[in-house]
Parts: C-alpha cells; structure tokens; sequence
C-alpha cells in the first residue's frame, strides 16, 4: 500500500513510518515546515495552508494517508488556542479538501486522542460511544477535526477512519511531555551534573499509557481493517497515576530523589482520570505486545543508559 504520512518527523509519525515499511508498504513521509529545506527526505508541508496540502497530496498519489500532523501539546494549547484549531481542526480539514480533490478512493486515518472525552469517573473507562467533552483547545480542535472527518465520509463518501489514541510512550518523545521530562532529569542526577531534586506537576492524575510500537501496529491494522466511518479508542485499557511511573522510572534507574512540585507544570484543566475502552480495536485482532515499563527503560537509556 502506498501511504501519505504527515507529521512523518515527530514521535510517532517515526514510529509509524518505520513500521509500514517494515511490513512493506511503500511510505511517502510529509513533514512540517521546520524541515522544508533541512535535508530530510519527503514532502513538505504547511497544514494551515490549503496549497500547501493540496500540492502535497497531489504529488503523493496515496492510496492511504494517516493524518499526524499537528500541535501535540496540550499545556500549548491553553496559551494559544488559536493555533491548536489552526493547526488541528483546519489542518485536517485542509488535508480532507485535498484528499477529496486529488485522491478521493484513499482510505485516510484521522489521528484524534483520548483527551477528547475530557474527564472519566474513576474505576470506569471510556467507550467510543462515550459524550466528547473536552477540557482543553488541543482536545476540543481534535473533536472538531473529527466532526469534519466524518461529515466528509458521510457527505462525499470518503473512506475514513477515526482514532482516538490515549497516552503512549517510547523514544524519541519530545522532552517536554512528562516521562521524557522525568528521564531528562533523572539522567542529569544519574551523571553528578545535577543535585537530586526532580521538578514535577501534578502527579495523581491516572492515566492510560501504551507503548507507542503498539500504538503503531493499531494504526496499520486500522488502515487495512478497520470500519470507515468508525472511530477506535487505542489504550490498553488500564489506568495508572503518573507518580507510579516516577516511582518506577526511579527504582529502574537506581537514582534516589527528592521530588517538589513546580507550579509552572501544572495544567489550567487538569482531568484526574482518563482509561479507555479498547474492545472495538481488540475485536479486530490488535492486542499489546509490550509492557509500559519497557517503554520506561528505552526512555531512560536515551538519557542515561540503565545497567
């Protein structure tokens, strides 16, 4: 299969790519603006721009894209929100003119997120079925992009699959999302260059992690098997609090510190619960294969190698 990838640079766009082909797809990657010029291989591409998109979806001729492109961060987007529905509700817009313009039998995979059903009681986990009711830009512009994806299946007869991924770790994760920020510091203790104090936000949140090598496999099965006009919660499906990945990350990593809440970590909106339900993806055949604590010792041997 012939596959557009945007967002091909960040975390799992990487991930993904490599994945595809290694079970022999063929990849065309399309990264953002920053690497236009930069030497990386692929098309480049401004999502806020419709040209942009249109020239890259043009010149792809995919027969799937999967759609990762956008701004990830969701402390981000409540300093500018603007630029979360910029880039996350009409860059995916943008991509579904194009795609219904240049390459209208492709299948497309819309890349959403867990954080769009805001809040979930404890001990319960969302559903695909659940009310979206989000608590940040970032989430709200994914629920928008998605609203707009499904319109266009229902209303041009696009072949569209939705995703709504919860938490996912690895390496290569930008170093301002929380277990990278964990592993950064613990490094730096681990190497004597700095005193053993760890700087953190809140840390009872419970959240739903996966590896992100799992995360990927859902994606290409998706895209082979999964139902257009449907949407697919990617999780594991079991909660855990951000302390006990600290815990963890500590004891794999034989570094003792002391830990002090730093208020600029903290969220405007935080959500103290957020599990999903992943059955409608394990109906289809995904199952995870690896542990978050594997995750864990990759994201710390990136910092400091764990003996």
């Amino acid at each position: 299969m012939r596959v557009l990838v945007t967002g091909a640079d960040g975390f799992v766009g990487r991930h993904l790519c490599r994945h595809l082909r290694e079970n022999g797809d063929e990849v065309i990657e399309a990264h953002g603006p920053r690497a236009d010029g930069a030497g990386v291989p692929g098309l480049a591409v401004d999502v806020t721009r419709p040209d942009s998109v249109k020239a890259c979806v043009a010149e792809a001729r995919p027969e799937a894209v999967v759609h990762l492109a956008g701004q990830s961060s969701v402390a981000r987007s409540h300093q500018d929100p603007a630029l979360a529905f910029a880039v996350n509700a009409m860059g995916a817009v943008n991509l579904l003119v194009a795609i219904k313009e240049s390459a209208p039998k492709a299948r497309m995979l819309l890349v959403g997120s867990g954080e769009m059903y805001g809040a979930v009681a404890p001990g319960t986990r969302a559903a695909e079925d659940a009310p979206l009711e989000p608590l940040s830009p970032y989430a709200a512009a994914k629920c928008a992009a998605e609203v707009a994806a499904l319109q266009f299946a229902r209303g041009y007869k696009l072949d569209i699959v939705c995703t709504r991924p919860f938490n996912h770790l690895g390496p290569g994760q930008d170093p301002n999302f929380v277990v990278p920020s964990f592993a950064a510091q613990i490094g730096r203790i681990k190497a004597g260059q700095a005193e053993p104090l760890l700087k953190v936000g809140d840390l009872s949140p419970i959240r739903d992690f996966s590896h992100v090598r799992d995360v990927v496999a859902a994606y290409r099965l998706l895209l082979h098997r999964g139902e257009s006009g449907s949407a697919y919660n990617v999780c594991s499906g079991q909660g855990r609090t951000i302390r006990s990945l600290l815990d963890e990350m500590l004891q794999l990593s034989g570094v003792t510190a002391r830990v002090e809440l730093d208020p600029s970590r903290l969220r405007p909106a935080e959500i103290p619960s957020l599990v999903g339900d992943p059955s409608r993806l394990l109906a289809l055949g995904w199952e995870p294969r690896l542990s978050a604590t594997a995750a864990l010792r990759e994201v710390l041997d990136e910092q400091a190698p764990l003996t």
